[in-house]
């Protein structure tokens, strides 16, 4: 594909509306694992947590092929993205009335790269398919992926401490995102391609059960704190 052609720029506007679709899942693990977090250590949390998520995509990115011959891979992937947004409501330890999973930036750096790793499947597979092939565009969209989803860490950070409930908001995006990847599963084709009702069953279950048990958490830490208070 010629640089600067028409069908270049074609592919390249492609490639920013998926990474404006697709990136704002990773806007918000990144907000919401660095949110415990005091100001100054929340910016490099989002800085870092950024080129983290660039960096394992831009490996997925390289694997691609072989990464769509890996069976069970979405499903996996789902499962382990359902805990992590239960992790990102949930007390640490059960002695947090609201919720604080991230209290250090190495851990919230964990959370990041791990949650990064199990979502980037579909933004990876989003971008190669836009690109036809073509590795600069790859890389460009890589590039744009970088301020997007920095303002938009950003950005849920503001809200988030403006209105907490945001938080569980953001559990229930990640949720939703979880259930879409098991629903892309090919393995599981056979349960869900010709059932719409199993489809919204499980996006149902999984956000309602990730939001509910996330705030079971809460309040279970609220009241073990005031126990120990008293």
């Amino acid at each position: 594909m010629e640089f600067l052609s028409p069908a270049w720029l074609s592919a390249l506007l492609a490639i920013v509306l998926i990474d404006l679709v697709l990136a704002g899942d990773n806007a918000i693990v990144i907000a919401l694992a660095a949110r415990s977090l005091p100001d100054e250590l929340r910016r490099r949390a989002v800085l870092w947590g950024t080129v983290g998520a660039i960096v394992v995509r831009a490996a997925m990115t390289l694997v691609v092929v072989w990464l769509l011959q890996v069976p069970g891979l979405m499903l996996v992937g789902g499962l382990g993205l359902v805990w992590i947004a239960y992790r990102l409501l949930a007390p640490a330890d059960g002695s947090h009335a609201h919720g604080a999973p991230v209290a250090s930036f190495w851990a919230a750096m964990k959370t990041i790269v791990v949650a990064d790793a199990l979502m980037g499947v579909d933004n990876v597979l989003g971008v190669a398919g836009a690109a036809h092939g073509s590795f600069d565009l790859v890389v460009v969209g890589l590039l744009l992926s970088v301020p997007i989803m920095v303002a938009g860490s950003a950005l849920v950070l503001k809200l988030i401490d403006r209105y907490p409930v945001i938080t569980y908001l953001g559990a229930g995006v990640l949720a939703f995102t979880a259930a879409k990847m098991i629903i892309s599963e090919p393995l599981l084709d056979a349960v869900f391609d010709p059932h719409l009702w199993a489809r919204l069953a499980l996006y149902a279950a999984l956000v309602a059960g990730v939001l509910l048990a996330g705030r079971w958490a809460v309040r279970r830490g609220a009241l073990a704190l005031a126990a120990s208070a008293s």
